[in-house]
């Protein structure tokens, strides 16, 4: 007869480290809370959540969470969000091995499940891992160390002042001895932990892993095609299924060839998945849409049937919509009154009056897809009133919240595996994809891995918003920028007072240069639309700068100002109007203005600006532009050749950026930055989603095309400009300042101004 034995918590860790071979550290729970010591959270805010920190006081994390320690010194540190590409995986760890003063080749990385219990927020997305982990995870290996030392002395009978620490052991210089982490693990699963005022980070200055060029944990896996993404899983008894949605948002099934689909070779099942609520491209969090689910004995088993569907659909009201009627109605919209005002300061019609000169301009923007390499897919099994998911969601546990909506599975009751994902860009904020696998699996019966093909992908996206900008501004007899006034066309319900906007297509009342321009209005309209939207890489940032950088450059001509000197000019203008905290481009704080000039001087020096645009040959120039977002500034500044065919090719990039005090990984820092630019760049030359007859008008590659290795700068220089402010993340707001350099670099080479994107639609290509 089975008994159960009670075990006191301290009896509980020693039985597991002895059985274990190792140590899982333990923390006092409740106990343990309290401010974070000095150099603590980032504060809080930021575009995008770019800020993450700054809550108050909050719980330490638990040691036993993150760091297993072998009998023979291995030491495993687990990552706990979501790997899409951007180096998490190896960074988080980073920062606990450092504290802990562990060697990094001693060091073996594990990726955990979705557990909000352990870990809180597990997400990739607003370069939010930085700042919101940066304290945090420092704290998980420094307390691991403390611990081992205290677990040291009582060994030796010693004062914990007379030892160190160092490559995963315990120094004892006065009597020349020394003990491994994996000798004294078993010891320190058994004391109480520090407390965070107790807790002693490194100075900087001692840092071993922090601050250095760390290889990605993940790249030899990569480079030598080893299974590690998520369209990689296999699970027992499983089956391939694909997925129908109707040519339009929201479509309905009215007939298809049930009969024929299931008669076809290796077809398994075939069934309408029906959605139950509403229809809204307003949500922005993965719903479920009706279509058809085909599922085979193999992927092309699947994919093959679908090709011989024959489905009538009720397409419903969207079916209308068209990218031509959008722009028509966009300007429709501006020769009328406003919907709302979002900014109102000084008297921009005075001030446009007699400004010495004034400018005109009308910018737009197309809606685009993220268009990450490797497709949407996930792999799903639902048994016996439980749901287990591999998925490359950023926020996985909005898949929870999806399955529990749809399936009636309690959260208690899923377990969510986090794999690497091809890449996501925001588009795998969203789980739409997750929730079609668990309804499939649940409806079929089977395990089933559910793969979109590429056209799937571009056809339904939660694309980044397009938009419309009509803008009017004005300078003085001295360059300095007087007036500015922007009605901001986007999309959402116009209706409501203000206008509801479709996830990350609005303009903020503090949006730059707001508050260095003494009359300012900013007013937004906005009118329906038929497809979804949602957070594409530094949401709205990347639309935004492409404009407001490129009308402060069309100021600049038109006050015959260097661009340079316009900008530094106006982050020292009087600020008549300080902006809310906490506001739209970065909020956390607010918008530094030394630290957006600091970045703007230093990438001036590193282009050697003054004497390169005088000695650059005809058809060549420069642009520059800086723009601030998820707490990071960064200037850029684009050196652009444009032939008489008008095809460009970007000879050289210059960055410069402020992300804090403290770059944890350097080369993924520099590859990050890198990226961005290349990302950019192949957004603004060939990148659009159009819509007719309410269908997305792209498919694939072809007609949305990427970017070619021949066609990105032969050199992009990055430097960075360390400030005594938290490190905070770089992979959103190293992106948006490319495209107005580029832009601004256009106009200085050739005196055409663009003002549209893509730029493929003003006769541009990649040369």
């Amino acid at each position: 007869m089975a008994t159960n034995k009670k075990f006191d918590r301290r009896s509980f860790l020693r039985v597991t480290a002895l059985a274990g071979g190792g140590v899982a550290f333990g923390l006092i729970s409740k106990d343990a809370i309290a401010q974070a010591p000095a150099g603590g959270p980032p504060p809080g805010g930021g575009r995008g959540g770019g800020g993450g920190g700054g809550r108050g006081p909050a719980a330490l994390p638990k040691v036993e969470n993150y760091i297993k320690i072998a009998a023979d010194g291995t030491v495993t540190i687990m990552a706990k969000n979501p790997e899409v590409g951007q180096g998490i995986r190896t960074m988080l760890p980073m920062l606990i091995a450092e504290e802990l003063d562990v060697d990094w080749k001693d060091v073996k990385i594990e990726q955990t499940d979705v557990d909000a219990a352990k870990y809180g927020q597990q997400i990739a997305g607003g370069s939010t891992a930085t700042p919101t982990n940066w304290v945090p995870m420092r704290q998980v290996g420094a307390m691991a160390r403390m611990m081992l030392v205290t677990a040291a002395a009582q060994t030796w009978n010693v004062p914990e002042s007379e030892l160190t620490t160092g490559s995963g052991k315990v120094y004892h210089k006065a009597s020349n001895r020394s003990i491994g982490y994996g000798q004294l693990a078993a010891k320190a699963a058994t004391l109480t932990p520090p407390t965070a005022a107790e807790i002693k980070l490194k100075d900087p200055k001692d840092y071993k892993i922090i601050g250095k060029p760390i290889v990605n944990s993940d790249i030899k896996a990569i480079i030598t095609g080893k299974p590690l993404f998520t369209i990689d899983i296999e699970v027992p008894g499983m089956k391939y299924a694909t997925y129908q949605k109707g040519p339009v948002f929201g479509s309905k099934v009215k007939t298809w060839n049930e009969a024929e689909i299931k008669k076809m070779p290796g077809v398994v099942d075939a069934f309408v998945v029906v959605k139950d609520q509403p229809d809204t491209p307003y949500i922005n969090g993965g719903d479920l849409q009706e279509g058809i689910a085909i599922v085979g004995d193999h992927w092309w088993a699947a994919q093959s049937a679908r090709k011989k569907l024959v489905v009538t659909w009720d397409e419903g009201p969207r079916a209308s919509h068209s990218s031509v009627g959008y722009a028509a109605k966009a300007v429709e919209i501006n020769n009328g009154k406003p919907q709302s005002i979002t900014r109102n300061d000084g008297d921009v019609e005075a001030a446009l009056a007699s400004a010495a000169k004034t400018v005109e301009a009308n910018y737009s923007y197309p809606f685009i897809s993220h268009a990450p390499l490797e497709p949407q897919n996930c792999t799903a099994v639902v048994k016996d009133g439980k749901c287990e998911i591999w998925s490359s969601s950023q926020i996985p546990s909005g898949a929870l919240g999806l399955i529990q909506q749809n399936l009636g599975i309690q959260q208690a009751d899923i377990t969510a595996h986090m794999i690497r994902g091809g890449g996501g860009f925001g588009r795998r904020l969203t789980n739409d994809y997750a929730i079609e696998a668990a309804m499939i699996a649940k409806m079929s019966g089977h395990p089933v891995k559910l793969v979109w093909a590429r056209e799937d992908d571009i056809a339904n996206d939660y694309y980044r918003a397009g938009g419309f900008h009509f803008l009017k501004g004005g300078v003085d007899e001295k360059g300095n920028i007087t007036a500015w006034r922007n009605h901001f066309v986007t999309y959402g319900d116009g209706t409501a007072n203000p206008p509801r906007l479709t996830s990350a297509a609005n303009l903020g009342a503090t949006e730059f240069p707001q508050p260095f321009v003494p009359n300012f209005e900013i007013f937004t309209s906005a009118q329906p639309i038929a497809i979804r939207t949602g957070s594409l890489r530094a949401p709205g940032s990347n639309a935004l700068a492409f404009v407001i950088q490129s009308f402060i450059d069309e100021l600049a001509h038109a006050a015959g100002k260097d661009p340079v000197q316009m900008r530094l000019d106006l982050l020292a203008q009087t600020k008549p109007a300080p902006a809310p905290a906490g506001g739209r481009g970065g909020g956390g704080g607010g918008f530094s203005a030394s630290r957006a000039a600091g970045v703007t001087k230093m990438v001036a020096q590193m282009a050697d600006w003054t004497n390169r645009k005088k000695s650059l040959p005809k058809g060549t120039g420069l642009g520059v532009a800086f723009h601030f977002s998820h707490n990071g500034y960064f200037a850029e500044v684009a050196e652009v050749k444009v032939d008489a065919a008008k095809k460009i090719k970007v000879n050289k990039v210059w960055v410069a950026a402020d992300v804090g005090s403290q770059i944890v990984n350097t080369s993924m820092a520099i590859n990050m930055c890198q990226g961005a630019i290349v990302d950019g760049m192949s957004a603004m030359m060939g990148q659009e989603i159009t819509l007719d007859k309410g269908r997305v008008v792209q498919t694939n590659f072809n007609n949305y095309p990427l970017i070619r290795l021949a066609q990105a700068p032969p050199e992009i220089e990055v430097q960075f400009l360390k400030s005594e402010n938290n490190p905070t993340g770089l992979g959103e707001p190293s992106m948006p300042p490319i495209l107005p350099a580029v832009a601004n670099a256009i106009f200085t080479a050739t005196g055409d101004r663009v003002r549209s994107l893509p730029l493929k639609n003003s006769g541009y290509s990649w040369a």
